[in-house]
C-alpha cells in the first residue's frame, strides 16, 4: 500500500527544524577505510502516477548470487519498502570506468517478450528506482537556469535533487531503458592523527541515468565496459512485441566534500523553495491570530454585557421577557441522543489529538530523522495504540456525565468504532493492491500483528481508562436540567448545520491549507516530508482557531434558543474536514496524473480515512472548547 498514508499517517502536519545539528538516537556514523566495500541495496520503484510500489527485483535486473532482504520495521512494511541487496561492486573512494553487471561481452542479457513487455509497462507509468548507500538514498541532480531569456553568461543555475531515478523515458512513441548507471559518491574524510590511515564516510549518493544501446557497448572478457564518446551513442529502446538483448553497466566516481555526516541529509531535505514556505506561513499565522483576536475581542465583550443584563436583579423580568442564550439554561445540559457514540467518538478524538502532538514534537527535536527509515509511521501506530488509555479515560468520564450506564459497552465501542472504520478500509484496498501484486500490499502476518496490538494493547487499555474515568465524578454543571424540554423556536436558514460547517471550517483550513500541499506532495508524490517545526506551529494554530471558531458557533445556537448543541457542535467543528476533502478533490484533479480505476480508489479511499481523521481531531478539540465556554458562561449568570 502506498503506505505513506495508512490511517495514523494522517498526522502529519509541519515547521521547519535545522537537522543538520543532531544525531539521531540508534543512527550511528559508519567509517569506512580504503577500498572497503560500501553496499548499495535497492528500496522499491514508486510512480505517482499509479501509487503502486514495487519490490525492486519485480523487474527482471541483475541479480546478486543470493538475494537478502533486510528485516524491516513496521514503518517500513507499511510504506511499501522491501530493502534488498544488488549486485552493484562499489569500494571506497574506487573508481569504476564501467563495468557489466551481469551477462559477458559475447552473452548479453535477453529479456523476454513478457519481460520486455512489462518494463515498457513501468517506463511507460513514469516508475522511479530508489537504491540507498550507506542508508543514504540515490538521487538524481537537475540543473535548471532561472535566467532562460537572458545571455548564457547571466544565466543562474539552480541545482535540484530528484528522488531516485527514472527507469527509463519515451520519445516519439518508443520506449527506451536507463540501462547504465554512473554513481557519484561524495565522500567526507575525517580528521585523524597521522600516523592512523584515514576514514571517511559517505555523504551524498547521486546517479547519472543513461540509454546506451548493445551495439555502443564495448565488453571484454573481464566484465570491463567502453562507454561511446560524446553523443554519438544511441539510446536502448524496449520493444514490448518481441525479445530485447542488452547490457546492464554501471560506474563509480567518487569526490571528496565538505559536508559532515551529521548535514548530509539536508541536501534531500531542503529540496522544496523554503522562502515561499515561509512567507505562506507567516501569512497564515497573521491572518490567523488577527481575525482570531476580533472574533475573541466581539465575543468579550457581548458576552460581558450579557452578564451584566441578566445579573441586573431589578430587570430580572424584563430579561426574562428578552431572547438570548439564559433561557435555554434549564436545557442546554440535556444529555444528547446517541450518548454512547458521541463520547466514543470523542476518545477516539482525544486519542488522535495525544498521538499527533507527541509524534510531530517528537519529530521536531530531530528523533525521527528520514535516516531512521519508517521511524515515523511505527511511532505513529504505537503511539495510538498507548493513548488509548487517555481516550478511554476522557470517553468514559463524558459518558458518565451525560447519564449513560453500560460502562463496558462503551468501552468496547470506543475502542473498536473508529479503529474499526479504519481498518475495514485498509482491509478492503489492502485486496486491490494485493491483486496488483505490489509491495504496497501488508502481508498476512504484518496485518495478524496489527491485529494483536489493536486487542492486545490498544483495547485493555482504553477498557482500563474507561473504568477509571466512569468511576471519576462526572463534569460539574453548573445548572440544573427541567425535566420537560423547553420548545425550540423555528430557526434562521444560516443556523443550518451544513451552513454552520461551510462557515466554520474556513478559519482553520486557511490556518493549514499551506502545509496541506507540502504533505500531500510527500504522501502522493515521493516527497521527503521533515518541515515538522512549521507543522508544529500550524498545529498549535489549526487547535486555537478550532476552539475560538467552536466558541462563535455554539453562542450563537444558544442566542438563537437552540439547546441541541452536543452533537451539532461536535460536527461543524471538524467544518475544516469538509474543505480537505475539497482540496483533496482539486490536488487529484490538478496535480496527478491518475487515470486508472485502482490508483484512482486508492487515493479516494486514503483521502476518505484522512478526512475522517481529520475531522474526529478538529471537531473533539472544538466541542471540549465549547464544552468548557457553556459551563463557565452559565456559572457566570445568577438563575433563580
Amino acid at each position: 500500500m502506498r503506505q505513506d498514508w495508512l490511517p495514523w499517517s494522517l498526522l502529519l502536519f509541519s515547521l521547519t527544524c535545522d537537522t543538520g545539528a543532531f544525531y539521531v538516537p540508534g543512527v550511528a556514523p559508519i567509517n569506512f577505510h580504503q577500498n572497503d566495500p560500501v553496499e548499495i541495496k535497492a528500496v522499491k520503484l514508486t510512480s505517482s502516477r499509479t501509487q503502486l510500489p514495487y519490490e525492486y527485483y519485480s523487474l527482471p535486473f541483475c541479480q546478486p548470487n543470493k538475494i537478502t532482504y533486510k528485516a524491516e520495521n513496521l514503518g517500513e512494511v507499511l510504506r511499501g519498502d522491501r530493502i534488498v541487496n544488488t549486485p552493484f561492486q562499489v569500494l571506497m573512494n574506487s573508481e569504476k570506468k564501467c563495468e557489466v553487471l551481469c551477462g559477458q561481452s559475447n552473452k548479453p542479457v535477453t529479456l523476454t517478450v513478457e519481460q520486455s513487455r512489462l518494463v515498457a509497462e513501468r517506463i511507460s507509468e513514469d516508475y522511479y528506482v530508489h537504491l540507498i548507500a550507506d542508508n543514504l538514498p540515490v538521487a538524481t541532480r537537475l540543473e535548471l537556469y532561472s535566467n532562460r531569456d537572458g545571455d548564457d553568461k547571466k544565466k543562474e543555475k539552480d541545482v535540484q535533487f530528484e528522488h531516485g531515478y527514472r527507469l527509463g523515458f519515451t520519445d516519439v512513441n518508443k520506449i527506451y531503458l536507463h540501462n547504465h548507471l554512473s554513481f557519484i559518491l561524495y565522500y567526507h574524510r575525517e580528521d585523524l592523527e597521522e600516523d592512523r590511515e584515514h576514514t571517511y564516510r559517505v555523504v551524498r549518493f547521486e546517479v547519472i541515468p543513461q540509454s546506451i544501446r548493445l551495439e555502443d557497448l564495448k565488453a571484454d572478457e573481464k566484465s570491463s565496459c567502453t562507454l561511446p564518446e560524446g553523443t554519438n551513442s544511441s539510446p536502448q529502446e524496449i520493444d514490448p512485441t518481441k525479445e530485447n538483448q542488452l547490457f546492464f553497466t554501471y560506474s563509480v566516481h567518487w569526490e571528496e566534500s565538505d559536508i559532515k555526516w551529521a548535514s548530509r541529509w539536508d541536501t534531500y531535505l531542503t529540496m522544496s523553495d523554503v522562502q515561499i514556505h515561509w512567507f505562506s506561513i507567516i501569512n497564515s499565522v497573521v491572518v490567523v491570530f488577527f481575525l482570531s483576536g476580533i472574533l475573541s475581542m466581539i465575543i468579550i465583550r457581548t458576552l460581558r454585557k450579557d452578564i451584566a443584563n441578566y445579573n441586573k436583579e431589578d430587570d430580572i423580568e424584563d430579561t426574562m421577557e428578552e431572547s438570548g442564550w439564559k433561557l435555554v439554561h434549564g436545557d442546554v445540559f440535556r444529555p444528547p441522543q446517541y450518548p454512547m457514540i458521541l463520547s466514543s467518538l470523542l476518545g477516539s478524538g482525544i486519542q488522535l489529538f495525544c498521538m499527533i502532538l507527541i509524534v510531530i514534537f517528537v519529530a521536531m527535536l530531530g528523533m525521527l530523522s528520514p535516516s531512521s527509515r519508517g521511524a515515523l509511521m511505527t511511532t505513529a501506530c504505537f503511539l495510538f495504540m498507548f493513548m488509548g488509555v487517555f481516550g478511554g479515560f476522557s470517553a468514559g468520564r463524558l459518558y458518565r456525565t451525560l447519564k449513560g450506564h453500560r460502562w463496558k459497552k462503551g468501552a468496547f465501542c470506543t475502542a473498536t468504532l473508529y479503529p474499526g472504520v479504519v481498518f475495514g478500509i485498509c482491509f478492503v484496498l489492502n485486496c486491490f493492491i494485493w491483486g496488483k501484486h505490489s509491495s504496497g500490499a501488508v502481508p498476512f502476518p504484518t496485518m495478524v500483528a496489527l491485529l494483536c496490538m489493536w486487542f492486545g494493547i490498544s483495547l485493555p487499555l482504553v477498557y482500563l481508562g474507561y473504568y477509571f474515568g466512569f468511576r471519576k465524578q462526572p463534569y460539574d454543571n453548573p445548572v440544573r436540567t427541567n425535566q420537560i424540554p423547553r420548545q425550540i423556536p423555528e430557526q434562521r436558514w444560516y443556523m443550518n448545520r451544513f451552513v454552520g460547517i461551510l462557515m466554520a471550517g474556513i478559519l482553520p483550513f486557511g490556518a493549514m491549507f499551506i502545509e496541506l500541499f507540502f504533505i500531500f506532495s510527500a504522501i502522493w508524490e515521493n516527497q521527503f516530508y521533515y518541515l515538522f517545526g512549521f507543522l508544529f506551529l500550524v498545529f498549535i494554530i489549526l487547535v486555537v482557531s478550532c476552539s475560538q471558531i467552536s466558541i462563535v458557533m455554539v453562542y450563537f445556537q444558544l442566542c438563537a434558543e437552540d439547546y441541541r448543541w452536543w452533537w451539532r457542535n461536535f460536527l461543524v467543528s471538524g467544518g475544516s474536514a469538509f474543505y480537505v476533502l475539497v482540496y483533496a478533490i482539486f490536488y487529484f484533479v490538478n496535480k496527478l496524473d491518475i487515470v486508472e480505476f485502482i490508483p484512482s480508489l486508492l487515493y479516494f479511499g486514503y483521502t476518505a480515512l484522512m478526512v475522517l481523521s481529520f475531522w474526529l481531531l478538529t471537531g473533539t478539540i472544538g466541542f471540549y472548547a465549547a464544552y468548557m465556554f457553556v459551563r463557565k458562561i452559565y456559572a457566570a449568570v445568577k438563575i433563580d
